[in-house]
């Protein structure tokens, strides 16, 4: 069956137009059970320009991208591509409908080369060489048209992250994608590499292309977009012209209340050195050195921001500062104790007062089927307060579970509900309760507010200021320079292993910051 259908569109349906837009949605309604993902969804995309689409997690963002790609199947309501009714029951019917999607974890064959890559699956007949010297021809006229250049006979995985998302914008085009779906195209990106992607974007509108940019980074929303549209609990809920609205009115419009998107903090007080990392070397899980000779100091009363593009040794370094992967070469120093000499593990660094918020709260914070109270005291359930000769306190550990709740505004404030059913962002503050409570004095946090809704990002940047003002030191590491700007009273950077430069809070801009993502030494920037 066609994709396409040819049915003429309804008179009332949208206002006359001189051409139809690129895209538009009727009614669509999806649920997934008892949860009602898309609720009547309904708006137009006009040809040519680049439309924002933004919402806290969970508003439904994702399954209505998923619905035009064709991965998901409406329950109710039609889409319009074009002036044409199309049935999307597969990514194959969207791509047939002009429609292209660029997902925020890339798509690609990280052994394949760029042009394996972009006709694998539209190889051009039996002959592989033929289909290759015409996809050559092809993709050098793409490039010159919309600044899109990539080596074609690169290996994909030695290409850095920006050029691999140009593989992934060259693939859609190559499919003859009218309507390209940017799926977070800014999250593991460098400022220069936004700014090129950007550009990249303006140049694709001036060619007659639609643009749709699904992103929580408002900043980005009213720099690139000509319309956005707002989510909420699964509906339409605002929709303008970006020049008409603000960041600030985007963010109310996205919780529903007033919130602040500055954090508010006074300047930091340092005292005396609580960590020292000296000449750290670890390797990850597969033997691969992932963290190259590492020297720092982390005070009481400060926040140390480390900033970098996500897979250049951050993560590495949080787990072996917290005890989970054993450096290869160097020390770490808590409060005089040599953690690495001493052979000490997480628990015994919980015991000193090193505490740890993992990158990824799922896989390595919580258990997702276990109970919020029983999630409340993961690594600390042998502390007197919750446990008497090796039995559990059942009641203390549901009354200690409803007061962290309480005071980090967890909802609901069930302690017997399963993990899972909180949102990403009440996950995140329990997690941070959990490892704050036990008054440490060294907070080691990784990606804090990393699939956290608007309204929690602003409570959790609080409780972390207010932490640092109580003179503990807190480690940030962050992919989002934003939330490292207006964190960290220092920042780090890594590139590659390794830290390029140290920058004070009052000295750093995107652009410095930016050029020491991509390798630049500190003093050449």
């Amino acid at each position: 069956m066609s994709a396409v259908r040819t049915d003429p569109p309804a008179a009332s349906a949208s206002p006359v137009r001189d051409t139809p837009p690129a895209l538009e949605l009727r009614g669509i309604d999806k649920r997934f059970g008892p949860v009602h993902a898309n609720r009547g969804v309904s708006f137009a995309i006009a040809r040519g320009t680049v439309h924002g689409i933004v919402g806290e997690n969970g508003a439904g963002k994702s399954t209505l991208m998923n619905i035009v790609y064709g991965f998901h199947r409406a329950d109710a309501g039609e889409v319009w591509v074009h002036g044409r009714r199309v049935d999307l029951l597969r990514p194959h019917d969207a791509i047939a409908a002009g429609i292209g999607m660029v997902h925020q974890h890339f798509m690609l064959v990280d052994n394949f080369t760029v042009l394996e890559n972009v006709v694998l699956g539209v190889e051009g007949g039996r002959r592989l060489a033929d289909g290759l010297a015409r996809a050559r021809a092809e993709l050098e006229r793409i490039a010159r048209d919309y600044g899109l250049a990539v080596p074609l006979d690169a290996v994909v995985e030695h290409l850095p992250v920006g050029l691999q998302q140009r593989v992934e914008i060259l693939k859609a085009l190559y499919r003859r994608a009218e309507i390209l779906i940017l799926d977070e195209p800014t999250a593991v990106l460098t400022p220069q590499e936004t700014d090129q992607l950007f550009r990249m974007l303006a140049r694709l509108r001036e060619q007659g292309k639609t643009v749709i940019l699904v992103t929580h980074k408002l900043r980005e929303i009213m720099a690139v977009t000509d319309r956005v549209t707002v989510l909420r609990q699964g509906a339409v809920v605002h929709e303008t012209a970006t020049r008409e609205t603000s960041e600030r009115t985007l963010a109310e419009k996205m919780v529903g209340r007033a919130v602040s998107l500055q954090v508010e903090k006074t300047p930091a007080r340092p005292g005396g050195v609580l960590l020292a990392v000296q000449d750290l070397e670890v390797r990850d899980r597969f033997g691969v050195t992932r963290v190259r000779r590492a020297s720092f100091e982390l005070r009481a009363g400060e926040i140390l921001g480390i900033a970098g593009v996500a897979g250049n040794g951050q993560s590495e370094l949080l787990e072996a500062l917290a005890g989970i992967l054993t450096p290869s070469r160097g020390e770490i120093v808590f409060k005089g104790a040599a953690l690495v000499r001493g052979g000490l593990g997480p628990r015994a660094r919980r015991r000193l007062g090193l505490a740890h918020v993992p990158e990824d709260r799922l896989r390595m914070g919580t258990v997702a089927a276990f109970s919020a109270q029983a999630n409340a005291i993961l690594g600390y359930h042998d502390q007197p307060a919750y446990n008497r000769g090796g039995l559990l306190r059942g009641t203390a550990i549901q009354a200690g579970c409803a007061r962290k709740m309480r005071d980090y505004d967890v909802r609901p404030p069930d302690p017997g509900l399963r993990l899972s059913a909180f949102s990403g962002g009440n996950q995140q503050k329990l997690v941070l309760a959990r490892e704050i409570d036990c008054d440490p004095q060294v907070l080691l946090v990784g990606q804090p507010t990393r699939g956290v809704d608007i309204g929690a990002v602003e409570f959790i940047h609080r409780r972390l200021v207010r932490l640092r003002d109580a003179g503990k030191a807190l480690l940030l590491v962050s992919v989002e320079l934003d939330e490292i700007l207006g964190l960290a009273d220092r920042i780090l950077v890594m590139f590659n292993g390794e830290i390029v430069g140290e920058v004070a809070s009052a000295d750093a801009t995107e652009g410095k910051l930016g050029l020491m993502m991509a390798g630049v030494k500190e003093e050449s920037v």
